[in-house]
């Protein structure tokens, strides 16, 4: 199977995922788009996709999800793609336990329920095609982000042992790791940041200022920023390639930090980061 006709995608209200589905939508494919929001998916149903309430971070969203979209599909799904999460920024030590698990329900549990819930139908198949969409952040931790960095380190740790386990089955596992990318995630992190971070009362009060001049920020808000275009380019090689890659770097930023990972010692590595970040 080189080229999967149908797949599920979740966090499709905006950015990246929008992107994907319009454009595989656009190339053929049968796009079962999902969102969140209620409204979300009605804009979705009225762009002519077949649209679905998709929480990640609720177990009954997922499982009626997956439910609906497999009677609409009569049981088959050639591919999913992994989009939807956020970033909830604040320095570690400002990130309640609560908040941690917030994050890690939507960006790992949800993904992992998810997930779990359409092996079986590919190893039914005897093909399929998983596509994690990860960061850069998955394996170049970066200031202020360690919510948002620690859940897409544990979904690189879960995708490389399920592509481990899932070989011979003909199921495929790949992640894409985008570095700077046009969308609302910035927009959403702030909200999230506002929801749950006490700036006033932290240690890191003056670097928190800087942060939300950067979250507010009109237009780009790091160097080599690309439109979401980029990341479906790699989505559609992760899915209709005979052999795809374990991993798709998307900007150049992912491409020059996984150099670097491998070239200098962590102090270094430390400085740098800490200078970008």
């Amino acid at each position: 199977m080189t080229s999967p006709r149908s797949i599920l995608i979740t966090g499709c209200s905006s950015g990246i995922g929008l992107c994907v589905a319009r454009g595989l939508k656009q190339r053929g494919y049968r796009v079962f788009a999902t969102a969140r929001a209620r409204a979300d998916v009605e804009t979705l149903h009225a762009e002519g996709f077949e649209a679905f309430q998709l929480d990640l971070a609720d177990s009954d969203s997922i499982r009626a999800a997956v439910a609906a979209v497999l009677v609409a599909s009569g049981g088959g799904l050639d591919a999913l793609f992994n989009n939807g999460a956020y970033g909830q920024p604040g320095a570690v030590e400002d990130v309640r336990r609560e908040v941690l698990r917030e994050q890690f329900e939507t960006n790992l549990f949800g993904t992992h329920e998810l997930t779990n819930l359409i092996i079986p139908v590919m190893r039914r198949q005897g093909y399929g095609r998983i596509v994690q969409n990860s960061s850069v952040l998955g394996f170049a931790a970066m200031r202020y982000r360690g919510a948002y960095n620690a859940s897409k380190y544990a979904l690189e740790g879960l995708s490389d042992t399920l592509r481990l386990e899932l070989k011979g089955s003909g199921i495929e596992v790949c992640l894409i790791e985008p570095g700077p990318i046009l969308s609302r995630f910035r927009d959403n992190a702030f909200a999230m940041y506002r929801k749950h971070i006490q700036p006033e009362h932290s240690p890191h009060r003056q670097t928190y200022a800087a942060m939300e001049t950067r979250l507010q920020k009109e237009g780009p808000a790091a160097p080599f920023t690309l439109g979401p275009e980029a990341v479906l380019g790699k989505v559609i090689l992760a899915l209709e390639s005979q052999r795809p890659r374990a991993r798709y770097y998307v900007t150049f930023p992912t491409y020059l930090f996984a150099y670097l990972k491998r070239l200098l010692p962590t102090r270094a590595l430390d400085w740098l980061l800490g200078r970008v970040g």
